[in-house]
């Protein structure tokens, strides 16, 4: 008997773990298929319809708009990129695109956010929901991004919704952490002294942890954002539209032109969204006490 054939008798037997969770996959499609048909039409007509009002001006009207916010929320200096940003994307004729890649990535950041706070708020508040979420989100942060497109393609074929499933998943992660970080990190005392005066739990978690902890709860929103971002290139694969879409066309087709006018209009974007959401977490309530507190002392 040759040493292959002995070593081989020694083998694990193989544990199907593909088989079960294709088997899953198929129930849930034969069972709640109507959901996911409803949950493809919300998601679809969300980001169209935020892609027809970021497209319904003319772009130069849009990009005046884009650098009033900057300039109202944070500076002229910010204004002017902003003018120059958008209106290299313009003139890349990249705007229409870049505007349905923005529509995508807030439609996507929005609904993560939404179940990223309140999941880090119980994390936060019970050590058992803590346990059990901490290892989904180490399994979701390190899977490959091209694996949830597997079975999101399954339920909802190709288009604009596999791409806005895959991103919420995986730009979840960040926003979950940091929500439990801020408020586990929110001095004891403080939430000591609302409980003595009687404070509810629900008085003290609106007003004086989740304050406290805007900050972190900002930063991972920033997060998000910029993770909804790095996925424009997925929902390019799965047939959204966007800049994502040229960037899988100059890959494939090796158009180092096309390819560059899109990932610039990428950065553009990203720097953009980056220093709105910094702007807002540095107008919290917290953010102004520590800068008085620091002139002050």
């Amino acid at each position: 008997m040759s040493n292959g054939v002995l070593l081989s008798q020694f083998e694990l037997p193989r544990v199907p773990v593909g088989d079960w969770f294709e088997a899953l996959v198929n129930w849930l499609n034969n069972n709640i298929g109507p959901l996911f048909d409803l949950i493809n039409l919300v998601l679809s007509s969300a980001v169209s319809g935020l892609t027809y009002a970021l497209t319904f001006l003319p772009q130069l009207i849009m990009v005046l708009v884009f650098s009033a916010l900057a300039l109202w929320l944070r500076s002229w200096r910010f204004a002017l990129f902003s003018l120059i940003g958008f209106g290299l994307i313009a003139s890349m004729r990249e705007f229409d695109r870049a505007m349905q890649t923005l529509s995508l990535v807030l439609v996507a950041s929005i609904i993560a956010v939404l179940i990223a706070i309140p999941v880090g708020i119980l994390a936060a508040r019970n050590q058992r929901v803590s346990m059990v979420v901490r290892p989904v989100l180490d399994l979701m942060q390190t899977m490959p991004a091209f694996v949830y497109l597997i079975p999101v393609i399954f339920f909802f074929n190709i288009g604009e919704v596999p791409g806005v499933v895959a991103t919420v998943i995986f730009a979840l992660p960040p926003g979950v952490r940091l929500t439990e970080l801020g408020i586990r990190h929110v001095d004891k005392e403080v939430v000591e002294a609302g409980e003595a005066f009687g404070a509810p739990n629900r008085k003290i978690l609106t007003g004086i942890q989740l304050p406290l902890a805007t900050p972190s709860i900002m930063a991972g929103i920033n997060q998000v954002i910029m993770l909804s971002l790095s996925m424009v290139v997925i929902a390019g694969m799965v047939g959204a539209q966007g800049l994502g879409t040229d960037i899988y066309q100059a890959v494939t087709r090796v158009q180092l032109s096309l390819g560059f006018e899109a990932g610039l209009s990428v950065v553009i974007l990203a720097v953009y969204l980056d220093r709105i959401t910094a702007v807002l977490s540095d107008r919290s309530p917290v953010a102004r006490a520590e800068r008085k507190a620091a002139r002050t002392g």
